[in-house]
């Protein structure tokens, strides 16, 4: 299918100025200020100026839903919940049927990382069912019906949409994610234009990278400022066009996470994306053996169960 651009829209950050203030009401506003980005979620921030892991209380549970040969992830915490694609709108069923379990009735952010059918299908009824707070999609389209009744949805909803670029922060509390990729107006392949996501949570970390392919995987291994990960969501279902063995390096991770459906037409995970995660040690979870994988992080350690 072909792609078309559409105009950026520029994030807008409100500054405001106050001269006369004592040193204890500054501090004071700053406290209060923190705590409403803590507690309110839903804010694009920009990239800190240091690494440093910072000690972290609570759980983040991270839920790879098996929705067949699609992709769609479910990030939540007591208090605020994100989701990253939604698979085919055929399987939208499965990923309202979580939703609803998990006692989610507010998403503070809606993440199509791409326009592909099996990414945001499943979204659309999301949209209409849930309170979202922003959806975040990359600055490209797709000229298919599942794309236009994504757009409707996102308008008939009033909801209000991001397109982020790198170094950008995602924060609903705990959840605190950096966008790694992919740079406005850098690749023409929708694939490569997924949006690539970093979750660290004390001294975990997992990359989501949804279809992006070789190309958008060098970009960030030149570009990007941290990419280890204790767990990967690999690239476009395991296809042989992703998951590069420099990317491999730089993420470093001891967990694989495949969303890919049984027996599907397209052969992923391609075997040699499997050897190379192999011959690392890397521990793999593949959807299609096991079903929705759930992996609960304290910031010190991940469990995993299916």
């Amino acid at each position: 299918m072909g792609a078309r651009r559409i105009p950026r829209r520029r994030l807008r950050s409100r500054r405001r100025r106050k001269n006369g203030f004592s040193f204890f009401l500054v501090a004071i506003a700053i406290l209060v200020f923190s705590l409403v980005y803590y507690f309110a979620g839903d804010l694009i921030l920009p990239a800190p100026d240091s690494d440093a892991i910072l000690p972290v209380e609570g759980e983040v549970i991270v839920t790879f839903l098996d929705v067949g040969q699609g992709g769609s992830i479910v990030i939540r915490t007591e208090d605020n919940a994100v989701i990253i694609d939604g698979g085919e709108h055929r399987h939208r069923a499965i990923v309202l049927d979580y939703l609803r379990e998990a006692g989610i009735t507010r998403l503070c952010y809606v993440v199509a990382t791409h326009p592909h059918s099996d990414h945001i299908g499943g979204l659309i009824t999301v949209l209409r069912d849930f309170e979202i707070g922003y959806v975040i999609m990359p600055d490209i389209t797709n000229n298919t019906s599942t794309f236009e009744n994504f757009l409707e949805a996102i308008e008939n909803n009033n909801i209000s949409v991001r397109i982020p670029s790198p170094g950008d922060r995602l924060s609903a509390g705990m959840i605190n994610m950096a966008v790694i990729s992919p740079p406005i107006g850098h690749f023409s392949a929708i694939n490569d234009n997924s949006i690539v996501l970093r979750l660290e949570h004390g001294q975990t970390s997992f990359m989501f990278t949804g279809d992006a392919e070789s190309a958008a995987e060098n970009w960030m291994v030149d570009n990007a400022r941290n990419l280890a990960s204790t767990v990967l969501n690999i690239g476009h279902h395991g296809s042989r066009t992703s998951t590069t063995e420099a990317f491999l390096d730089a993420v470093n991770p001891s967990i694989a996470v495949i969303q890919v459906g049984a027996n599907n037409q397209f052969g992923h995970p391609h075997p040699d994306v499997i050897s190379r995660l192999e011959y690392r040690g890397i521990a793999i979870h593949r959807t299609d053996h096991s079903g929705t994988i759930r992996m609960i992080t304290d910031g010190q350690t991940i469990s995993i169960s299916y």
